[in-house]
């Protein structure tokens, strides 16, 4: 089962605190996931900490389901991160910045695990 959503991101208070530590456990545990409300992970018969796979025009990452009840239906949050970055429009329009509101997205449930930030570099310079 797939379910579309609006994709979205931006920064969080746990996020930013472990910016200066990006290859630890904190700053994984603060950006490899994604906010759905229950309806949408009841819908994709995913609980909190089930891997997502997350897939847009722009690219395809696995994070954790989070529950967030404040997100409308349809509505995918991502912490700013490199998990984000790798579904986001990297198009920055002449200002520096990305994209990071309103990108289509499908999600599914995935037996893959998220990568940590190292292995998701890798894939990404391989690519």
């Amino acid at each position: 089962m797939k379910i579309k959503a609006n994709l979205i991101s931006g920064r969080t208070a746990d996020q930013g605190a472990h910016l200066e530590a990006k290859t630890h456990k904190g700053y994984f545990d603060a950006c490899a996931y994604c906010e759905l409300n229950s309806a949408d992970l009841e819908m994709l018969g995913a609980s909190e900490g089930d891997s997502l796979k997350v897939t847009t025009d722009f690219g395809e990452v696995v994070v954790f389901a989070k529950a967030n009840e404040g997100n409308p239906d349809g509505l995918a949050f991502i912490p700013m991160g490199p998990w984000a970055n790798a579904v986001l429009d990297p198009d920055t329009h002449g200002c520096g910045m990305p994209g990071f509101k309103g990108v289509p997205a499908e999600i599914e449930v995935t037996d893959e695990k998220p990568l940590e930030m190292k292995a998701l570099m890798r894939k990404y310079l391989e690519d």
